[in-house]
C-alpha cells in the first residue's frame, strides 16, 4: 500500500511539472510571436508582418488560459480580446503603414498582458518612439524602431525593463 501511495504521488508530481512546462512554453510562444511581428515591421515587409501576426493569433488562441488562477484569468480576459482584434488588423492589412498604426495598440495591450501575468521568462525592454509617440516591446536593449524601419531605425529609447520571471 505504501508503494502505491509513492507511485501515485510520483505520477501527480510528474503531471504537474509537465503542465507547468507547457504553460511556460505557451507563455514564451506569445512573446516570441509578438517579437516576430515587430521584427517583420522593422524590415518593412507587409506580407511577412501579416504572416507573423497570424502566428501571434495562433499563440494567443492556444494559450492554456484554463490553467490560470482566477485573478490571472481575469487579466487574461481583459486583454486578449483587445489583442486578438489588434492582431487581426495587422494580419489582414496589406499596407505597412496601416499595420504599424495597429501595432501601437497591439504593443500597449501586449505590455499590459505581459506585466499583469508575468509572461516573460527573459528580460523585456519597453522602448518608446518619440516621433510616433508609441511604445513597443523588444527582446534586446538595442533600438530597432518598428514604426519607421530603415527610415529611422535607431530612433527611440528604452524606457522600462521588465525583469525575467522564472
Amino acid at each position: 500500500m505504501k508503494k502505491l501511495k509513492i507511485l501515485v504521488c510520483a505520477f501527480v508530481a510528474l503531471s504537474v511539472s509537465r503542465v507547468n512546462a507547457q504553460s511556460i512554453s505557451s507563455k514564451d510562444d506569445i512573446l516570441t510571436a509578438y517579437y516576430g511581428v515587430k521584427n517583420a515591421l522593422i524590415t518593412g515587409n507587409s506580407s511577412a508582418t501579416g504572416a507573423k501576426a497570424k502566428e501571434l493569433l495562433s499563440a494567443l488562441s492556444s494559450f492554456p488560459a484554463d490553467q490560470l488562477t482566477a485573478g490571472d484569468k481575469a487579466a487574461w480576459l481583459k486583454y486578449t480580446g483587445k489583442l486578438q482584434s489588434d492582431v487581426r488588423d495587422v494580419a489582414e492589412g496589406s499596407d505597412i503603414s496601416r499595420q504599424r498604426e495597429h501595432f501601437a495598440s497591439l504593443s500597449e495591450n501586449m505590455y499590459n498582458l505581459i506585466k499583469a501575468l508575468k509572461l516573460n521568462s527573459a528580460m523585456v525592454y519597453k522602448a518608446y518612439c518619440p516621433m510616433k509617440k508609441s511604445y513597443w516591446l523588444s527582446e534586446s536593449a538595442a533600438i530597432k524602431n518598428p514604426y519607421y524601419g530603415n527610415q529611422m531605425l535607431t530612433c527611440g529609447e528604452v524606457q522600462e525593463t521588465l525583469p525575467a520571471v522564472k
